[in-house]
Order: structure tokens, then sequence, then C-alpha cells
């Protein structure tokens, strides 16, 4: 499975154990809120100023 940046966060973090970790390295940590069940990896890295290009590469890291 690969992730992709018009996923949910939520959805994201239910794929694989550690996604939660990645995604707060980043400085994420909104990730148990609510809206992060329907908020995209794209929409919640805009939001945080980040690039989800590095995230989807280290999240991708985790299914290779």
């Amino acid at each position: 499975m690969k992730v992709a940046g018009d996923m949910t966060i939520g959805e994201i973090v239910r794929m694989h154990p550690d996604a939660a970790r990645v995604l707060m390295s980043f400085g994420m940590g909104c990730i148990t809120w609510p809206g992060a069940q329907m908020e995209t990896l794209e929409e919640g890295a805009a939001v945080h100023g980040l690039d989800v290009n590095d995230m989807l590469e280290a999240l991708n890291k985790l299914f290779e």
C-alpha cells in the first residue's frame, strides 16, 4: 500500500501503527483531533506549513 496526499490523516494512522509517530515527528501533533479524521494529509501539511512531499516520503518508507 502507498500513502497519498489526498488520503485523510485518520486513514493513514489506521494503515500503520507507526504512522502517528512519523506525523508527529514533522510537528503534526493534532492527529488525535477529531477533524483529522476528515482532513487530508495535503490539507494538514498546508495548515502547518509543512512539505507534504517530505511527509509522503517518510510515511511510504513504512511500507517498504
